[in-house]
């Protein structure tokens, strides 16, 4: 049930994105704000008409939701959570969007990271710009921000007044930051922390979790005018970096892909990718069974697996990250760059 919740909530919500998108692209070409010879990478309505079918396939005939809703894993409660939020968000409902995200936040705490996103995108929606001088800006930080944490403050408090106590506190968010159950799986802390000397890995733990959040405030200035894109990015993030991750995670921001099917063409390493993502996933299984119960492997083998997947999660998402900064620059600069003596020029993104 909750795996088709996810999909409705993603279908209705990349459904008003594409209306929101059209609507500005359309704004754009009268302001002639695109260069004269990007007509090939304006989107069309025809081509975007089934994007929210295919997002909601896409996720529900994902392998991952499929393994996921099998293994009957609490992270489908999460996905539906993040699905309604990311919909609240785009519908333009503050107080929705803020009581989703602090439920979501409640449950596995790295949604927080979601927090900037989704104010720039209901900034946008308000038309309020996007300065640090204005008081429009800060208003609407601050309300957003109260409406958040006035949710989260609630939810918390009905968990002591359940429970009679705080107990839940460290037992939850205590055991996601400091990572304390190093069973294998397909994240990057376990085996680093189950070799690792104990003195050591206070400061390492600090390190690893840092990755999650430290990259929001630097995609938050290069993305400030595509928070959509920026959700998605910090949706991938989250699924790499976090201490527990699960299939189910991958889903959801896979889910996503069909969004940025107008990215194809400038994908680099999009084939040697899936290769890479469908040889481990298979692989997976066969060195687990070696490893537990055959006995005819180590946790090396398995780990390497668990390395290689995540090292091809990240070059996916950093390859989707430099195609729709190089759409970016060819919509306002043109297609067919030249120096200024009058040569071809290549675009080289630093």
């Amino acid at each position: 049930i909750t795996d088709v919740l996810t999909a409705v909530a993603l279908y209705l919500a990349i459904q008003d994105f594409n209306k929101v998108v059209f609507k500005k692209q359309k704004l754009l070409i009268e302001l002639d704000k695109y260069a004269p010879d990007v007509a090939e990478l304006i989107r069309t309505p025809m081509e975007m008409h089934y994007i929210p079918l295919k997002v909601a396939l896409f996720y529900l005939l994902n392998p991952y939701t499929v393994m996921s809703c099998v293994a009957k894993s609490t992270c489908a409660i999460n996905n539906t959570v993040i699905a309604f939020f990311i919909l609240a968000t785009i519908k333009g409902s503050a107080f929705l969007s803020a009581v989703f995200l602090a439920l979501a936040t409640y449950q596995s705490l790295y949604p927080l990271t979601l927090f900037a996103p989704a104010l720039l995108y209901l900034l946008q929606r308000q038309f309020i710009p996007i300065k640090l001088k204005s008081k429009s800006f800060w208003l609407y930080t601050v309300q957003y921000a109260a409406l958040y944490l006035c949710s989260l403050v609630v939810i918390i408090c009905l968990s002591f007044f359940l429970l009679n106590s705080w107990d839940f506190i460290p037992s939850v968010y205590g055991f996601i930051l400091s990572v304390p159950d190093l069973t294998p799986n397909i994240g990057l802390f376990w085996y680093f922390f189950a070799e690792m000397f104990e003195h050591f890995s206070l400061f390492f733990v600090c390190v690893f979790q840092i990755n999650v959040f430290f990259y929001t405030i630097p995609l938050a200035i290069k993305l400030k005018e595509h928070p959509v894109f920026f959700m998605f990015i910090q949706i991938a993030i989250i699924s790499i970096f976090k201490s527990y991750p699960t299939v189910g995670d991958i889903a959801l921001y896979m889910a996503f892909l069909p969004v940025w099917s107008h990215l194809y063409r400038f994908l680099r390493n999009i084939f040697i990718l899936s290769c890479v993502l469908i040889v481990c996933s298979l692989l997976f299984p066969v060195l687990w069974h070696l490893w537990i119960y055959a006995g005819s492997a180590n946790s090396n083998f398995y780990y390497a697996i668990t390395l290689t997947f995540n090292i091809g999660q990240i070059l996916l998402i950093s390859d989707y990250f430099y195609a729709f900064l190089r759409r970016e620059y060819y919509l306002t600069h043109g297609l067919h760059l030249t120096r200024q003596d009058g040569t071809e020029a290549m675009l080289v993104l630093k």
